[in-house]
């Protein structure tokens, strides 16, 4: 995965971590709980690789 994969993919998941959270805050019930978590997982695993890059 190059830097612009990672670049797009770390958007897709805010976005999709932002929707998530924008529904549970509504009163929603989520799909999966557990996708919170998950979310935020992958997310600092891309962090974790652009910053071990610089």
């Amino acid at each position: 995965m190059d830097e612009r994969e990672r670049e797009r993919s770390l958007v897709t998941l805010r976005e999709e971590l932002m929707m998530l959270y924008s529904q549970q805050t509504g009163g929603g019930i989520a799909d999966n709980p557990a996708k919170a978590k998950l979310l935020r997982k992958q997310i600092a695993r891309i962090l974790t690789i652009r910053n071990e890059e610089k």
